[in-house]
């Protein structure tokens, strides 16, 4: 029984199995249907019988759309089918087809294997009938006609095709093909772009000419011809042409071997070469050997210069090449007298030097220039006074007068006019020496005082102790006991960097007091006159358990200048003031720090 469930190709197939086997024919018979049909319709006959059992009294009824009808109708029309089939041995397809049509719906000629379709075609089912779709398309250069079948496309008819101006479309199987509109004559060949191009005939041909000729190309064509002797290098045709002899290069008019000697071989030459060359046998010519470059370090002691056919040794600055023309000797090039004053042989050089006094040149080490001594950093101190420079050396000088130049002729010393006698001082007068010169002073005692000679230290002194007449209370009331004069001479100090002791007051009063009927005593020294700039301070010190007065420089003062210091030393005691002494210091100063 044929359900709606199922396919109408399943139903058509498993239609007919069935009534194969309610006639008992065989289930595997061989009728002309598709794989998958003959499955079905096989699969339906074997298992009729359980799959088609009915209750008596019922009967099949055909489906109402129309699509199947019942099986004792399709058994009585088959029946009558296969009596004819076994009856006539051969199976009338289209008679049965037609019979089916006609008790079936439709009948499904793709399931059947009954359509026509070619290889490469796929069957559609139709409404009564059947198509055939190709499955595969038809390519580029093809399209598809109402019958189903692939024609060539013409892309020259249809002009698709891309051939440029000068070529002419033509139509091939799938595509087209561009030739050109000019066509090239014999023996020529024509390219993709239309070019003629020659053939080579005696190339592509065999044995074009006869034996004992040679083929020569032409254009589009060739020719033959006889076929010369062809002599190679070194050698050249006889007079006959028969034969290659030997060519003598040696006697050419060519030089081949320019200046070294020429062997003649067969069919070449080579030369002999001179000393000092060797034989290129590929450009057959002789060239220099660089014997240089082939021996290093061994030819020469220390340059070796390639020259033609040899060398030559040469050496460095300070050497001249020896007897041998390869060892360097060392040249003494002092005696070309190359430096100014003194020269000094060394190995491979010379060294300049200069006598005392000058100096090498720092441009050419030979030239020596005279060294100003007075110039240099330290020339302010070669001479006391004023440095003169001269070709090699100097000298100094002192001022005009009052100087003269020590024995080491750099100081200057300062003459003592007063012991040379050179002095102008008349009777009445003392000369006292000064740096530089000479002071004529004279010295005359106050009233009440008397002059006494006494000499204190770096100094000369005049000294006036007082000397009172009698009865004169005024003169005994006087407190000071002496009056002195003295004078000292002092440089103008270049360099003042500390205090400069010059003048030494030394008392006889102990430094500790010692306690007797009078009391203790006590010195006092002060400066009460004549201090330009305060350049002059006193100080009280202890020297030997006794009271110094130390009058001190503690300023620099330009000189010349001339001042009186006047010094007071007091004896105190615990009384008070018991007098004092008056000293009159004479400073002279000089311009000069010598």
């Amino acid at each position: 029984m044929c359900r709606a469930c199922f396919p109408q190709m399943c139903c058509d197939c498993c239609l007919v199995g069935k009534a194969a086997q309610e006639q008992g024919l065989p289930c595997d018979h061989s009728l002309s249907m598709g794989y998958q049909c003959g499955l079905v319709s096989r699969a339906c006959c074997v298992h009729g019988d359980s799959d088609n059992q009915t209750q008596p009294g019922i009967t099949s009824q055909p489906e109402s759309n129309g699509i199947c009808v019942s099986v004792s109708d399709v058994t009585t029309a088959l029946t009558g089918c296969w009596q004819v089939i076994r009856d006539i041995y051969t199976w009338r397809r289209l008679t049965c087809i037609k019979l089916l049509s006609l008790l079936l719906a439709d009948i499904n000629e793709c399931l059947l294997g009954v359509s026509n379709c070619r290889a490469g075609e796929r069957c559609i089912n139709t409404e009564g009938s059947f198509r055939c779709q190709r499955e595969v398309s038809c390519g580029t250069g093809y399209e598809l006609t109402d019958t189903n079948n692939c024609k060539d496309i013409n892309e020259c008819e249809a002009g698709i095709h891309n051939c440029g101006p000068e070529l002419e479309c033509q139509n091939t199987q799938g595509s087209f093909r561009c030739v050109p509109k000019v066509k090239c004559g014999p023996g020529y060949l024509q390219d993709a772009l239309g070019s003629c191009i020659d053939i080579n005939e005696c190339v592509i041909q065999t044995s074009p000419c006869l034996r004992g000729q040679v083929c020569v190309n032409t254009a589009g064509s060739y020719t033959c011809r006889a076929n010369v002797l062809n002599c190679g290098r070194g050698y050249h045709l006889s007079d006959d042409g028969t034969r290659c002899v030997d060519v003598d290069e040696c006697k050419g008019p060519e030089k081949v071997c320019e200046g070294h000697g020429c062997v003649n071989q067969l069919g070449s030459y080579r030369c002999e070469c001179e000393t000092g060359y060797s034989f290129n046998s590929i450009t057959r010519l002789c060239e220099d050997i660089n014997e240089c470059r082939h021996y290093p370090g061994r030819l020469c002691a220390h340059k070796c210069e390639n020259i033609l056919g040899s060398y030559q040794c040469s050496c460095t600055t300070g050497f001249k090449l020896a007897a041998d023309g390869r060892n360097c000797d060392d040249l003494n090039e002092c005696e070309s007298n190359p430096c100014s004053q003194e020269c000094a042989n060394v190995y491979g050089s010379y060294q300049c030097y200069c006598r005392r006094g000058y100096q090498l040149s720092d441009i050419d080490g030979m030239t020596c220039e005279d060294i100003d001594e007075c110039a240099l950093p330290t020339g302010g101190h070669i001479c006391s006074y004023r440095c003169h420079n001269t070709p090699g050396s100097f000298h100094c000088s002192c001022p005009v007068s009052g100087y003269t130049l020590a024995v080491n002729g750099r100081s200057c010393q300062d003459i003592d006019e007063c012991v040379t006698g050179t002095h102008t001082c008349g009777e009445n007068q003392s000369c006292f020496n000064v740096q530089g010169g000479f002071r004529c002073l004279s010295f005359e005692c106050p009233n009440n005082y008397r002059r006494v000679g006494e000499t204190l230290e770096r100094s000369d002194t005049i000294r006036c102790m007082k000397s009172c007449q009698p009865n004169d209370i005024a003169c005994v009331l006087d407190p000071t006991h002496s009056v002195s004069h003295t004078f000292i001479s002092l440089p103008t100090f270049r360099e003042f960097t500390r205090p400069e002791e010059i003048v030494f007051l030394r008392t006889t009063v102990p430094a500790y007091g010692s306690y007797h009927h009078l009391g203790s005593y006590d010195v006092k020294f002060d400066i009460l006159e004549g201090n330009l700039e305060n350049a002059f301070d006193i100080v009280k010190r202890v020297e030997n358990g006794l009271y110094v007065g130390v009058v001190r420089q503690v300023k620099p003062l330009i000189g010349p200048v001339t001042t009186v210091l006047k010094l007071s030393m007091r004896n105190l005691t615990t009384q008070g003031d018991s007098g004092q002494n008056v000293i009159n210091v004479h400073v002279f100063v000089s311009e000069f720090w010598f």
